[in-house]
């Protein structure tokens, strides 16, 4: 059974600009920039009917190409931290975009995400990390912001059960007008 999800591939200057970030928190386990995305719809363990079916129903979004731009680094679980991560600056055509794949996967059957989509990158996944550590980190390192960048296309991404995040495959590539 694979696992999917659909993203947004980062670019490779901006990505090296993001590991930059990399380091002075102890016990982080970073994430490769080759696999620094951001998430659109996480589809989960499908059979491969349900993810022919998927790819399909994506095939079918027809969406404008835009310009994203990542602002700031927070981290998610407050008092008990479990990731760092990129913010992207609010966009509404990514927040289109999003809406698109979520109408996408439900034609298709699967259960409405149970997220609000919150736009990021995952830079650590963090575990017994204090969150007076992730204050200092954020303090250092919270004002990041790239420079914009050109969204043209969106991926089908497979991936298998692991700790950190990927490897990623690219199983489809939808371009954007």
């Amino acid at each position: 059974m694979p696992r999917l999800f659909t993203a947004l591939e980062i670019p490779a200057d901006i990505a090296e600009g993001l590991s930059m970030l990399r380091g002075g928190l102890p016990g982080a386990r970073w994430i490769s920039p080759d696999f620094y995305h951001v998430t659109l719809r996480f589809i989960g363990d499908v059979d491969h009917t349900v993810a022919r079916d998927a790819a399909a129903a994506l095939d079918e979004i027809d969406h404008f190409s835009f310009d994203l731009t990542l602002a700031g680094v927070d981290q998610f679980g407050n008092h008990k931290p479990r990731a760092i991560f990129a913010a992207v600056k609010a966009n509404e055509a990514l927040t289109d975009l999003h809406a698109e794949h979520e109408r996408a996967m439900k034609r298709i059957g699967l259960p409405p995400e149970g997220r609000n989509f919150r736009p990021h990158v995952t830079l650590a996944r963090l575990r017994d990390v204090a969150p007076r550590q992730v204050a200092e980190y954020l303090a250092l390192r919270g004002y990041f912001r790239s420079p914009s960048f050109p969204v043209s296309r969106f991926v089908l991404f497979s991936s298998r059960d692991s700790v950190g995040g990927g490897p990623y495959r690219v199983e489809a590539a939808y371009p954007l007008m």
